[in-house]
Formats: structure tokens, C-alpha cells, sequence
């Protein structure tokens, strides 16, 4: 007789995301996949292949613990895997954020995984070795800090701190507990954003408009592995018998661990170079000069 399959959760598997490809890849590697987001109508792609998807919003107490409840009777108790991977982006300079957006990031980015890891505790638990698995993506890293993605980074950041005081605590659970730092992959996550990519007339930046709004709309540095590669090499490290704590896949990913050891500032030239900040600086620069003032580099 085969052994039963081992189950997983993903949340936030809407079609083009990073959580859709996770969910075929598992499903390719021989899970059972559920996958879910807060439209099913949007999660064509899985639904396709064949997986089973439930409607979560990881916002909503009681759209949660309806998923708990659900994912409950569909395995008879146990859930071998959890992966919060629901997020959402915000792009604004830090002095211009708009703080009710910049708390609803980290509504999703942040609390939304104590919400949900809560819910489904007692089914890690009921799996012979439970597996929490955050994608915290390598923006939470100092090394990856990125203009105009401050408020993002920082959720990120408090995310994987979080994730690091859980893995700590759920040991004596019988949980093991993974910090997913993921790279620039390409998939649609530029587009799903808090707020569109637009500063106000308030800004100090207003002389540089076009050309920081051009820097936010990317978003992300879009040069990114193939997201079927990614999550093919994510689901193999999970599928170990003993994941790293870390994983550390996707474009720039291993460049981004290795700042962790160089002095702060060492990538600002190149971080500037591929973000586009070079170009606001200069053009900040003659726009200054013309109105008779002075910037000095820092």
C-alpha cells in the first residue's frame, strides 16, 4: 500500500504569483497540494492542474479559521506543511508614505502570519514533523535595501525576525520552523501593490517626479529567475528530510547573503546603478544648480 501523500497549504496562489507556482511544483513532486487566496475565480491556474484550492483571506479571523476548519476534515487532522506566502508591495520614499497604507502592509506582510500559523498549530502538530514555512524574501535583508521600498523591506525584515523567534519557540512543539529568503523571481507580485506607484505633490522629490515615479512602477528589480525553476529548487529543499532553516533561492539571492559580511554601504554604487537612483540623483543635482542651491553627495 502507497504511502499517503504528504499535505500542504499555501496561501496567496493567485494565477502569475509566486504561491501558484509553489502549488504546481509540490504538485508535480507528489503532495497534496491545497492552495488558496481570497478569490478562487483568480486561481485558475492550479485549479487546472488538477489541485484543490479553498477560499482564505489571511486578513479575515473568520476566513481563517473556516480554512482551518476545512483543511481539518479534508486530511482527517493533519497538515505536514504550512507556507505563508501571501504579501503585498508598497513603493513610496519613507517621508512621503501614506501610514495607513504602510500599517495595512504590515497587516499582510507581518501579523497576517501570526493569524494563520495560530489557526493551523494543532494540525502541524497533529503531523509527524510539522513544517512553518514563511517567505520573508531577501528584502528583509539590510544588503537588499532597495530606494523607495522602505515601508515593504521593513514588514519583510519584521517578518523574518518573527519567523526567527517562532523557529525557536515550535521546537518544543515538534515544528520546524523555515525562513524562505526569496530573490528576484519574475512573476506578477509588481502589480499587486498597496497603492499606485505615485508620490504627492508635498514631496520633497516633486523636482525628480518622473523620474522616482519610473524607479517605483518597476517595483522590484525585474531581471528574475524563471519562477518554475524557483519553486521546483524551493519545494526540493523542503521536501528534505531535515530543510536548512534558511533557503535562499532566486536571482541576487546569494549575492544578498554575502553583504550580510561586508561593511554597510560596500553595494550602494551598484544598488544605485540598478535601481535607477543614480539618474534621480543627477537630475536632483541640476535641478538644484538651476534654482541656485546646492546638493552634496553623501
Amino acid at each position: 500500500m502507497a504511502a499517503p501523500k504528504k499535505t500542504v497549504l499555501i496561501t496567496g496562489c493567485s494565477d502569475g504569483g509566486l504561491g501558484a507556482h509553489l502549488a504546481l511544483a509540490f504538485h508535480n513532486a507528489g503532495w497534496r497540494v491545497f492552495a488558496s487566496g481570497r478569490n478562487l475565480a483568480k486561481l485558475s491556474v492550479v485549479q487546472q492542474a488538477g489541485i484543490e484550492t479553498i477560499p482564505l483571506d489571511v486578513l479575515s479571523d473568520t476566513s481563517i479559521a473556516a480554512a482551518a476548519a476545512s483543511i481539518t476534515q479534508l486530511t482527517g487532522g493533519p497538515l505536514d506543511a504550512l507556507v505563508n506566502n501571501a504579501g503585498q508591495g508598497y513603493s513610496m520614499p519613507v517621508l512621503d508614505l501614506d501610514l495607513a497604507t504602510a500599517r495595512a502592509v504590515f497587516d499582510i506582510n507581518v501579523w497576517s502570519l501570526v493569524a494563520v500559523t495560530r489557526a493551523f498549530l494543532p494540525l502541524l502538530r497533529a503531523a509527524p514533523c510539522g513544517l512553518l514555512v514563511n517567505n520573508t524574501s531577501m528584502s528583509s535583508q539590510i544588503g537588499a535595501t532597495v530606494p523607495y521600498t522602505g515601508a515593504y523591506s521593513a514588514s519583510k525584515a519584521a517578518a523574518a525576525s518573527l519567523t526567527e523567534a517562532l523557529r525557536i519557540e515550535l521546537v518544543a512543539l515538534g515544528i520546524r520552523v523555515i525562513n524562505l529568503q526569496t530573490g528576484s523571481v519574475k512573476s506578477g507580485f509588481a502589480g499587486n501593490r498597496a497603492a499606485k506607484a505615485e508620490i504627492p505633490a508635498t514631496s520633497a522629490f516633486s523636482p525628480v517626479k518622473a523620474e522616482v515615479e519610473a524607479a517605483m512602477a518597476e517595483g522590484e528589480i525585474q531581471d528574475g529567475d524563471d519562477p518554475t525553476v524557483w519553486a521546483a529548487a524551493v519545494v526540493a529543499d523542503l521536501s528534505r528530510a531535515e530543510p536548512p532553516y534558511w533557503i535562499w533561492r532566486g536571482k541576487f539571492a546569494a549575492l544578498v547573503r554575502l553583504t550580510n559580511f561586508l561593511p554597510i554601504g560596500f553595494m550602494d554604487g551598484k544598488m544605485k546603478k540598478l535601481s535607477g537612483l543614480d539618474t534621480v540623483e543627477r537630475k536632483m543635482l541640476e535641478h538644484d544648480k538651476a534654482a541656485g542651491g546646492k546638493v552634496k553627495g553623501v
